[in-house]
């Protein structure tokens, strides 16, 4: 289930949340220092990480869960944000070169579905980028924070995730180190929990970083799956025959902007 919109907002107006913004904002930044040219999406409320690539990439918009609500994005400009179901995402085939997840994964209802439209969406030698709460670590136990609702993910739930939705794994990132209190101390020395974080093995990060790129030499997921259950409705003792082809197609949605994003975002 989908956090409140509104809850989202106020969570990365806070102190804390401009924290978790920076540390997991660098690390996107890392993976993709280079955007130029492209076309670069969000689903969730990844607005939050969005905003440094604007003037870079090409285009940049956001997709925000019917679940979840919509806010305008970003502020005091045209809006670049629309509301969409996670298994009918509005953008053309093949049309977007890098996606971000952020407070998606670990929230959605339809996760086979919401990776089959990211598949979909991605171009050829597209990355998609995942981040999601650390099943080890401290901010998945602390449901004052976005990363402390849904389910969290280890390592190895998420290359098997990633692997059965025909995207293979190529670089992985870990954040949010620091406890996940606003405790002044803490959020001062933020920097300093990282780099001791990173020493220790990065287990007990709050967030894990995925990116994976979009495999392109077998069929489509929802291909597969037909071609299964065209398997399974066969009667017993006779072959099912017959080509079987998935198609996949997106439903354009539209958004009503329901609120303003405050200028910390």
């Amino acid at each position: 289930m989908y956090p409140d919109v509104v809850d989202l907002r106020s969570f990365y107006a806070k102190p804390l949340g401009r924290v978790a913004r920076r540390l997991i904002g660098h690390q996107i930044r890392g993976v993709w220092p280079n955007v130029a040219g492209m076309t670069l999406a969000g689903f969730g409320y990844a607005t939050p990480y969005l905003r440094p690539f604007l003037g870079e990439a090409e285009r940049v918009l956001a997709v925000m869960p019917a679940e979840q609500g919509v806010v305008h994005w970003p502020l005091d400009e045209p809006g670049l944000v629309t509301l969409a179901e996670e298994t009918h995402l509005p953008l053309p085939d093949e049309s977007v070169d890098r996606l971000v997840l952020v407070h998606s994964v670990e929230n959605s209802e339809a996760l086979r579905g919401l990776l089959r439209q990211a598949w979909k969406v991605l171009a050829p030698g597209g990355r998609l980028l995942i981040v999601a709460p650390n099943r080890h670590g401290f901010w998945a136990r602390r449901d004052k924070t976005p990363f402390g609702h849904g389910r969290p993910f280890t390592r190895m739930q998420l290359t098997d995730l990633l692997r059965g939705a025909m995207f293979t794994p190529t670089l992985w990132r870990s954040c949010l180190y620091v406890p996940p209190f606003g405790v002044r101390f803490f959020l001062r020395s933020a920097v300093a929990w990282e780099r001791i974080g990173r020493l220790a093995g990065g287990r007990f990060a709050g967030v894990i970083l995925v990116e994976a790129a979009k495999q392109m030499y077998a069929s489509p997921p929802l291909a597969v799956e037909a071609k299964v259950r065209r398997r399974l409705a066969a009667p017993v003792g006779r072959l099912a025959t017959g080509n079987v082809t998935g198609n996949v197609t997106g439903r354009v949605g539209s958004a009503t902007m329901l609120h303003s994003d405050p200028p910390a975002d």
